[in-house]
């Protein structure tokens, strides 16, 4: 089975930038989907991002088109979540999942292995 670690968050300036990476091993990633999820305090799980196996099919909220971006880095194994003009409701843990089923589902419970999270705090 596949094993995820995130990495690449941190604290960042309202208006920056940050990208994290979603790091496989035990498994070659790009023959799963993977999504971005994030979770704030007191906050339910939150689609981020979704990308299918082939890398053919991205998916956003409405919120996020535009800003985030998903991709993958299949020479590392990864996946990388690009995210532009950040600001403090961005502020969460960022979680990436891996879906056997390859077809980049917007939500949670279509994933089946998880990463530990990365914390992304935006201020400004």
């Amino acid at each position: 089975q596949v094993q995820l670690v995130e990495s690449g968050g941190g604290l960042v300036q309202a208006g920056g930038s940050l990208t994290l990476a979603c790091a496989a091993s035990g498994d070659t990633l790009s023959t799963y989907a993977v999504g971005w999820f994030r979770q704030a305090p007191g906050k339910e799980r939150e689609f981020v991002a979704s990308i299918n196996w082939s890398g053919t099919n991205t998916y956003y909220p409405d919120s996020m088109k535009g800003r985030f971006t998903i991709s993958r880095d299949n020479a590392k194994n990864s996946v990388l979540l690009q995210m532009n003009s950040l600001t403090s409701e961005d502020t969460a843990v960022y979680s990436c999942a891996a879906d056997v089923g390859g077809f980049a589902g917007k939500h949670y419970s279509a994933y089946d292995y998880w990463g530990q999270g990365t914390q992304v705090t935006v201020f400004s």
